[in-house]
């Protein structure tokens, strides 16, 4: 399984505080050395219209290459001469399911979007670099509600041939049968889920459980939607991570290690994040924790 950590992108890009290049490098090699194989870094946007990610090419430039792979978010055809130009490793590149999502978030409609995003993973092939498609608000929209699974299918079918696609529950209304279903029916090779009413958790494990191979989460839980109101929330990594391997999915990740990072992390905002595990810790064994529980009744 394929955690993408996107805590340095899409997480701080949702955050109030707004931190140094240095200080984002820091936390992608942070999470590179818990054993995340992918970590979302950077955004190829206008540093005055998005100032947490200004500074892509600084941060870039300070990863260190020690196999983990690192991803950039482009929006166009400028964001995409920047990230070719920092030798970043993969490609993320998005398409909303809804027009008028698609316009709040790029300025585009939705066939826009799509033919630019198409352009883009021409660019892509032909340059030898791996691309990520995330299909935003694919279970529901802020402005046109509830999304028609024939229509996320077709946005697939027109994206036939990508390297992975990755379905987004970006202001979290999906429930684990909706995820089990679109995942099925798309052949989707990701998940990317918000635990805004505190289904993304087990939308995860819907989607594995679908045949995804990948999962997307955010260090601490941090991050939401600015485009989505009230979308708060990411799925947290190391409450991912502790439930894949408490049902058996091997992720390669160091829990413990991980934990560190979101309490460094926590230390650096000043705040408690939004996670649970790196407060609680790793638990005791389930048998030992049944017998705890049975003797204290």
């Amino acid at each position: 399984m394929i955690v993408c950590d996107v805590g340095p992108r899409d997480g701080l890009q949702n955050e109030p505080e707004t931190l140094e290049p240095s200080a984002r490098a820091e936390l992608a090699a942070r999470l590179a050395a818990a054993g995340l194989p992918r970590v979302e870094v950077v955004s190829f946007v206008r540093d005055d219209r998005v100032p947490q990610m200004a500074g892509a090419e600084e941060v870039a430039a300070l990863l260190p290459r020690n196999g983990t792979e690192w991803s950039g978010l482009v929006l166009n055809e400028r964001g995409y001469e920047r990230f070719r130009a920092t030798g970043l490793d993969r490609l993320n590149l998005t398409v909303a399911a809804t027009d008028s999502f698609s316009r709040r978030n790029a300025n585009a409609s939705r066939d826009e979007a799509l033919a630019a995003t198409g352009r883009m993973l021409e660019r892509a092939g032909s340059d030898g670099v791996p691309a990520t498609v995330t299909v935003s608000v694919a279970f529901g929209c802020p402005f046109e509600g509830a999304v028609d699974p024939a229509v996320v299918r077709g946005i697939v079918e027109r994206l036939s041939g990508t390297d992975e696609v990755v379905l987004a529950d970006t202001i979290g209304v999906a429930t684990p049968s909706s995820v089990r279903s679109l995942v099925k029916q798309t052949g989707a090779a990701g998940f990317h889920g918000h635990n805004t009413r505190n289904t993304g958790y087990a939308n995860a494990l819907a989607a594995v459980e679908a045949g995804a191979t990948v999962l997307d989460a955010s260090v601490g839980g941090i991050g939401g939607c600015p485009f989505a109101p009230r979308a708060t929330g990411n799925v947290a990594t190391e409450d991912l991570v502790y439930l894949l391997e408490g049902e058996g999915v091997e992720t390669g990740v160091d829990l413990d290690a991980l934990i560190g990072v979101s309490q460094w992390l926590a230390g650096v905002l000043g705040r408690t994040l939004p996670g649970y595990v790196y407060r609680a810790g790793r638990a005791t064994t389930p048998a030992a924790s049944r017998r705890s529980t049975s003797a204290g009744e």
